[in-house]
């Protein structure tokens, strides 16, 4: 596995496109200024030894060595070791709602905006157990598996976005049946779903699921996010409008999420724009019995930097050493020029 051990040095590659187009326009404006100057031919005479190839080469080789130093910065990291551990904790799948009605603005920003952000509070304050994320709308998708690894969990939740899922709709049955599935084996009787959603237009049946998933030893935890009086939905450039122009209006559905969560002995929680509820739920999943689960981890990492930092050094030295004209000793060897 390859991580990186200073990740926020790769913003530095957006240096890259731009010393690309300042070469170029270099360029542009050096041959507008010779075409002023005279024609081809008459430029090629009074210089005969300038090679365009070369320089283009030389800043070729600048970028690479540019990018290679830029990795290095980010200090690049293979795992070396793996480690099964035993510890005692829960295995925790969130299913987060990605329909467009998660768009509304009765939270702020949006109702997944907050709920990404409440997420990612989450994950700072897991140690021992294992989380793994699901996305829904008409369809169920497992976004994460089961890891112990926070910081891959973190990145994953940052992507979240309503365009996930292209079928629109709620169907928490589904997303239930999948995290039934999801879960490790081993794990029974330490299993906890969170569902986050609106709990509008469910399109399948979630009680069943619900039943199922009891069976199955997951105890259910819900967070309704929205507002009963409800809000339009934003999208793209205006307010999603149903076939006779209104604007449709989105509302919390909390009969649903209570009827689902009290089918497998867990509890309700409606969030605020103050708190999504995910506190709330911790403290009940803190007094379940937590049980001895295998994971795992990546014990050690070692560091690669140094190898691309000496990659990007040679690429800089050769540029060095290469001139912007021809070598007359060697101007019959055509290794750039093929006319």
């Amino acid at each position: 596995m390859l991580r990186f051990g200073t990740p926020e040095y790769l913003y530095l590659l957006f240096l890259l496109p731009v010393l690309a187009v300042g070469y170029i326009f270099y360029l542009y404006n050096r041959n507008k200024r010779l075409k002023e100057f005279g024609s081809d031919i008459t430029v090629r005479q009074l210089i005969p030894l300038f090679s365009p190839k070369r320089e283009i080469w030389k800043f070729v080789l600048i970028l690479l060595g540019v990018l290679s130093i830029i990795f290095s910065l980010a200090r690049p990291q293979l795992v070396s070791k793996l480690r099964e551990v035993n510890r005692t904790g829960l295995e925790i799948m969130i299913a987060v709602d990605v329909s467009n009605s998660m768009l509304a603005q009765d939270f702020e920003p949006t109702r997944l905006e907050l709920t990404k952000f409440a997420i990612d509070r989450l994950l700072e304050q897991l140690k021992e157990d294992r989380l793994g994320v699901i996305v829904f709308a008409g369809d169920a998708y497992v976004q994460l598996p089961i890891t112990s690894d926070y910081l891959a969990a973190r990145a994953f939740v940052k992507q979240l976005s309503t365009t996930m899922v292209s079928r629109q709709g709620t169907a928490m049955g589904a997303a239930i049946d999948l995290a039934v599935n999801s879960f490790s084996s081993g794990s029974e009787g330490s299993r906890v779903l969170i569902i986050i959603s609106d709990g509008e237009n469910h399109e399948d049946d979630p009680i069943r699921s619900a039943r199922n998933a009891v069976e199955k030893g997951i105890t259910i935890y819900t967070i309704g996010i929205g507002t009963p009086e409800g809000a339009p939905i934003f999208l793209g450039n205006d307010f999603i409008r149903d076939e006779n122009g209104n604007m449709v209006v989105t509302k919390l559905d909390e009969a649903i999420l209570e009827q689902v969560a009290f089918t497998t002995g867990g509890s309700y929680v409606r969030a605020t724009n103050s708190s999504l509820g995910l506190s709330e739920i911790i403290d009940h999943i803190n007094e379940m019995e937590k049980q001895e689960i295998r994971a795992m981890v990546f014990e050690d990492y070692d560091e690669r930097y140094q190898y691309v930092l000496a990659f990007g050094i040679l690429l800089l030295l050769i540029e060095f050493l290469i001139l912007n004209r021809k070598n007359r000793l060697f101007s019959g060897i055509k290794i750039f020029d093929k006319r």
